[in-house]
C-alpha cells in the first residue's frame, strides 16, 4: 500500500517589522529570495508534492483536456480586418502553440504575406508573450513588442515587410507603441525597472540616432501610454491614476511638435479623448459619475468651450465612445450588462443594436478604418459562441460573420443561462450569471463552481466557454457572481468595493454563496469557488470569513499578502495602487487592509480543499505571496484536507503561453475542483463532448 507523502514545510525565520508603532513578525519572508537556492528548492518540493497528491487524478485530467481540445478548431482563421489597401488576420495551426498573423492586399482572396509567425519567434524559448503590433501608415513597416519572461518585460523589433529584415531590440520595457504619419517616426513608452510603472515617453526617428525622451511623469500614482486617434490626424499620450486622468495632444503628420496639455489633471476628473472633424470629443465624469461626452474645437480645449454631446444618466454607464465619420458607437453598461448604440452625427438619431438573450456579452470588435459605416462587434453568451457580427450603421442591420466554431456536436439547447439577484446583508442587490445542465436540480445535491473577481471597475463578462462545458456535462452548474468592485452597475459599484469600501466585495460573495445554497443549487461540501489575482484576493479573504460555506477553492496568481505587498514601494503596482485599495502609510488605511489581508488573517481552524496556483515569472502577483500563503496555512490549519501549491517556473501572470499547455492547466485545475466536490466520482463520463474558450484567470491592474 503506497503511502501518503508528507506535505513540505517551509522553514520559519521571523523577520520582525514596526509599522504603525506595532510590531509585526514574519516567518516566510524569506520566500520572497528569489536568487536563494533554498526558495527554488522549496517550490519545486511543492510541485512534486501537488504531483504525488494528484497522481491518481491525471487519467482524469487527460481525458478532460483531450475533450477540451476535440471541442476546438485548432486550424481556424480570424475574420480579417481592413485597413487601407490590406486585410489583416492571424490564423492557427493544429499541433502548433501560437497564431500566425498574416495578410493581404486588395481582398481576402489575395496572395498571403506572413507577417509574424509566433511559433518561429518561440523556437528555443519557453514562454512568449506577443505585446503591440502596429503597422506604419504606408504598409511598409512593422513596430512589434515581445517578451520571453513571463515578467511583461517587452522588447521592441521593427520588421521590413517588403524585405522581411528584421531589427531587433530597438528598446526594452517598451509599453505602448504608435507611429507618426510620416512613416519614419515612433513614439513608445517605457516603464521603470523596478515598479514596472510606465513613466517615460520616447520619440524614434529611424536612421537618425538614439531615441529622444520627450516627457518624464514623476508622480508615483500615474502610468502613461501612447495611442492614435482612429482618424490618424493625432497622437495622444495619456496619463491616469485610479481616480483622475490628463491628456496631451500633437498632431501625427507634425512628429517633432512638442506635446500639448489638453486639459490638466484634477484630483475625481477622469476623462478620455478622440478627435473627428476639428472637435475634439471628451468623455468626462466632471458632474457626472457615470460620464456624459462633450465636444470642443481643437483649437478652444478649455472648459467654458465645452458643448455637452451626451448627457449623463445615473442609471448608465457610458464606458466608451467609438468615432467614425458619420457615426459614434456608444459602449455602455445597464444593469450589469453590456449595450451598444449608434448615433447618426447629421440626425442626432440614436439606435440600440438588439441582442437575442437575457445574459451575454458584447463588445466592440476591430475597427480600424474610420471613414466607413460597418462597425464590427463580438457577441456571445454562456449558451452562444464567440461570434463576430458586422453593423452597418446606416440600415441598422447587422450580419453575422464567423462564430466560433464548437466541435463535437454542441447543443445550446441542452443547456439553460439565468440572470440572478442576491439581496446582500445591506439591502444591496448583487447580480448572478448562472449557466448550467438543463433538468439540473434545485433539491441542494448540485455542485456549483462560483466564480468571481471584484476589483479595479473590471465588470466580469458573461462570456461563453467551451472548457467549461467539461463541467456543464459532468452535471456541474457554473455561477459568476458580479460583486461590487467592478463596474457592473456603474461607477458606484465600482466605489462600493475600493479603498474603506472593501470588504463588500468579500460579503457580497459570501451572501452570494449563501443564496445559492438556501436555494438548493448546491450544499456547502459541494460548492466549489474560483478567482484569480485580485479574485484571488477575494477567495482568500472569504476563506477566512466562512471557511465552513465552501467545499473547494482554487486560488489563481492571488494576490494574498496585502499588507507586506503595499507597504513595499519598490513592488510592481504598489503605489500606483494606493488609490484602489489605500495608502498603507495611513494608520486608519493600514488598519483597514490589515483587517481582511488573507495572509495576516490566516487562523488555527478548518478549511476546504485548496488548490493554489501561482508563477515564479509572474509581475503582477510575485510568487511569495501564494508561497508565504500556503507554508503560513499548512502550519496553521487544524483539518487534513489537500492544501495544494503548484507554481509554473517558466511562466507569468496569466499561466502558460501556449494555447495547449494552457489548456492543460485548466483542465487540471477543473479535474481536480470536480473531484473535491465529487462530481468525477457521481457521474461518469460527459453527456456528450462540447466546446469552450479557456476560463480567463489574468485581468487588468495587480490582477
Amino acid at each position: 500500500m503506497s503511502q501518503t507523502p508528507a506535505p513540505p514545510q517551509a522553514a520559519r525565520l521571523p523577520v520582525a517589522t514596526v509599522r504603525h508603532g506595532r510590531t509585526f513578525s514574519d516567518d516566510y519572508g524569506w520566500l520572497r529570495e528569489r536568487g536563494n537556492p533554498a526558495v527554488l528548492e522549496y517550490l519545486e518540493a511543492e510541485n512534486h508534492y501537488a504531483a504525488s497528491m494528484t497522481a491518481a487524478l491525471q487519467p482524469q485530467a487527460e481525458s478532460i483536456y483531450q475533450e477540451m481540445l476535440g471541442r476546438i478548431q485548432q486550424t481556424d482563421l480570424s475574420v480579417p480586418v481592413r485597413r487601407g489597401e490590406y486585410y489583416y488576420y492571424s490564423r492557427t495551426v493544429e499541433g502548433l502553440q501560437y497564431p500566425i498573423h498574416c495578410r493581404k492586399r486588395g481582398s481576402v482572396e489575395g496572395e498571403e504575406q506572413v507577417l509574424l509567425d509566433l511559433n518561429q519567434l518561440a523556437v528555443g524559448v519557453e514562454f512568449l508573450s506577443l505585446g503591440s503590433f502596429d503597422v506604419s501608415d504606408d504598409a511598409r513597416l512593422l513596430a512589434y513588442t515581445t517578451d520571453n519572461t513571463g515578467m511583461r518585460r517587452y522588447t521592441l523589433h521593427l520588421k521590413n515587410l517588403e524585405t522581411g529584415a528584421t531589427e531587433a531590440g530597438l528598446a526594452e520595457r517598451v509599453t505602448s507603441v504608435e507611429w507618426a504619419a510620416d512613416n519614419r517616426t515612433l513614439f513608445y513608452t517605457t516603464e521603470d525597472e523596478t515598479t514596472k510603472r510606465s513613466d517615460r515617453l520616447w520619440r524614434l526617428r529611424l536612421g537618425g540616432g538614439a531615441a529622444q525622451e520627450i516627457y518624464y511623469e514623476p508622480d508615483e500614482l500615474y502610468q502613461i501610454g501612447v495611442q492614435r486617434t482612429r482618424d490618424r490626424e493625432f497622437l495622444l499620450l495619456g496619463i491616469g491614476a485610479t481616480d483622475s486622468t490628463e491628456f496631451h495632444y500633437w498632431r501625427a503628420a507634425e512628429p517633432e511638435s512638442a506635446p500639448r496639455l489638453f486639459l490638466q489633471r484634477e484630483r475625481d476628473h477622469k476623462y478620455d479623448l478622440d478627435h473627428r472633424g476639428g472637435l475634439f470629443y471628451i468623455r468626462s465624469n466632471r458632474g457626472a459619475k457615470n460620464f456624459r461626452l462633450w465636444t470642443t474645437p481643437v483649437d478652444q480645449p478649455q472648459e467654458k468651450h465645452w458643448t455637452e454631446r451626451i448627457a449623463h444618466d445615473p442609471a448608465v454607464l457610458l464606458e466608451g465612445v467609438e468615432l467614425f465619420r458619420d457615426h459614434a458607437v456608444l459602449v455602455e453598461k445597464h444593469e450589469g450588462l453590456e449595450r451598444l448604440r449608434v448615433m447618426e452625427f447629421a440626425s442626432g438619431a440614436v439606435r440600440t443594436i438588439g441582442v437575442p438573450e437575457a445574459v451575454y456579452a458584447m463588445f466592440p470588435g476591430g475597427n480600424p478604418e474610420f471613414d466607413t459605416t460597418h462597425f464590427r462587434y463580438q457577441y456571445e453568451s454562456p449558451l452562444t459562441p464567440a461570434s463576430v457580427f458586422e453593423h452597418d450603421m446606416a440600415t441598422g442591420e447587422s450580419r453575422l460573420l464567423k462564430q466560433q466554431a464548437v466541435l463535437g456536436g454542441y447543443d445550446p439547447s441542452r443547456y439553460e443561462c439565468a440572470r440572478l439577484w442576491v439581496t446582500a446583508r445591506d439591502g444591496t442587490r448583487v447580480p448572478l450569471s448562472a449557466v448550467y445542465p438543463k433538468g439540473f436540480r434545485r433539491d441542494g445535491s448540485g455542485a456549483v463552481l462560483l466564480y468571481g473577481y471584484g476589483s479595479y471597475g473590471y465588470g466580469l463578462p458573461a462570456t461563453f466557454s467551451s472548457a467549461r462545458l467539461s463541467l456543464l456535462d459532468r452535471g456541474m452548474a457554473y455561477v459568476i457572481a458580479h460583486v461590487r468592485g467592478g463596474n457592473e452597475l456603474g461607477e458606484p459599484w465600482h466605489d462600493a468595493g475600493m479603498l474603506m469600501h472593501k470588504k463588500n466585495t468579500f460579503f457580497d460573495f459570501v451572501d452570494a454563496a449563501e443564496y445559492l445554497i438556501q436555494e438548493n443549487w448546491t450544499r456547502p461540501e459541494r460548492l466549489a469557488i474560483e478567482g484569480g489575482s485580485a479574485g484571488g484576493l477575494l477567495i482568500g479573504a472569504v476563506l477566512n470569513l466562512r471557511p465552513d460555506l465552501f467545499g473547494a477553492a482554487h486560488l489563481a496568481v492571488p494576490f494574498v499578502d496585502v499588507i507586506n505587498t503595499m507597504c513595499d514601494e519598490t513592488l510592481p503596482l504598489t503605489t500606483g495602487e494606493y488609490l484602489e485599495w489605500g495608502d498603507p502609510r495611513q494608520e486608519t488605511a493600514f488598519e483597514y487592509m490589515l483587517s481582511y489581508s488573507p495572509y495576516d488573517n490566516l487562523k488555527a481552524t478548518g478549511y476546504p480543499a485548496m488548490l493554489v496556483t501561482t508563477s515564479l515569472h509572474d509581475s503582477q502577483v510575485m510568487f511569495w505571496e501564494p508561497a508565504k500563503y500556503v507554508a503560513k496555512l499548512r502550519r496553521l490549519k487544524t483539518n487534513d484536507t489537500p492544501l495544494l501549491l503548484k507554481t509554473n517556473l517558466a511562466a507569468g501572470h496569466g499561466g502558460a503561453s501556449g494555447r495547449y499547455d494552457r489548456l492543460r492547466e485548466i483542465a487540471f485545475e477543473y479535474a481536480w475542483l470536480m473531484r473535491e466536490t465529487g462530481v468525477l466520482m457521481i457521474g461518469a463520463g460527459p453527456r456528450s463532448a462540447t466546446p469552450s474558450d479557456p476560463l480567463t484567470l489574468s485581468r487588468p491592474g495587480t490582477p
